[in-house]
């Protein structure tokens, strides 16, 4: 077999050695060049069908994430709307500390703050700390020994829905002397 292909070859060679090696030659460049073109285009069209699918595959992982934040952030309003009941409960257990009737009212809102909580409520920790403009909001200051910038009184309490935060604690912090 290796024979034959060899006496095709060399008939090939007589051929072009007749004159009409130019049309041969020619007709193979015009061959290569179109297969280089067929190569590139079908690289451009491989690599545009990766980049869709991967832009594909990044918006899904987007839909998939808002979703996700929409589930956690959802109940935002209704926990919104119940803060100012659980700034009362503050209100009225600042007012009567010692009596039958705050301690009940401390129970209620224990079980309202747990309750929250299971969605993802907190509440800020201010007192002693040192203040941070992202969760707390300076309503005072107060001349003080400690050091400048703690927080030592707190006006109002600060809240959060999965770390983001629904309302700054309110506070006055230290100044220097």
């Amino acid at each position: 077999m290796n024979e034959e292909n060899n006496k095709e070859e060399i008939t090939v060679e007589e051929t072009v050695d007749d004159g009409g090696n130019l049309d041969i030659q020619e007709k193979f460049k015009q061959l290569q060049e179109k297969l280089k073109k067929c190569q590139e285009l079908k690289e451009e069209y491989l690599n545009g069908w990766q980049r869709a699918k991967a832009d594909l595959i990044n918006a899904r992982k987007d839909d998939e994430r808002r979703n996700q934040d929409f589930a956690k952030f959802a109940n935002f309003m209704l926990i919104s709307d119940i803060l100012p009941i659980l700034d009362s409960f503050n209100l009225a257990l600042e007012n009567e500390k010692d009596s039958k009737f705050s301690k009940g009212v401390l129970l209620i809102k224990i079980q309202l703050e747990d309750t929250l909580g299971k969605y993802g409520f907190s509440s800020i920790k201010s007192m002693g700390e040192k203040m941070n403009l992202q969760l707390h909001e300076i309503v005072g200051e107060i001349e003080s020994e400690k050091e400048e910038g703690i927080i030592i009184e707190e006006v109002q309490k600060g809240y959060l829905l999965h770390g983001r935060v629904i309302r700054p604690a309110k506070v006055k912090i230290s100044k220097q002397k």
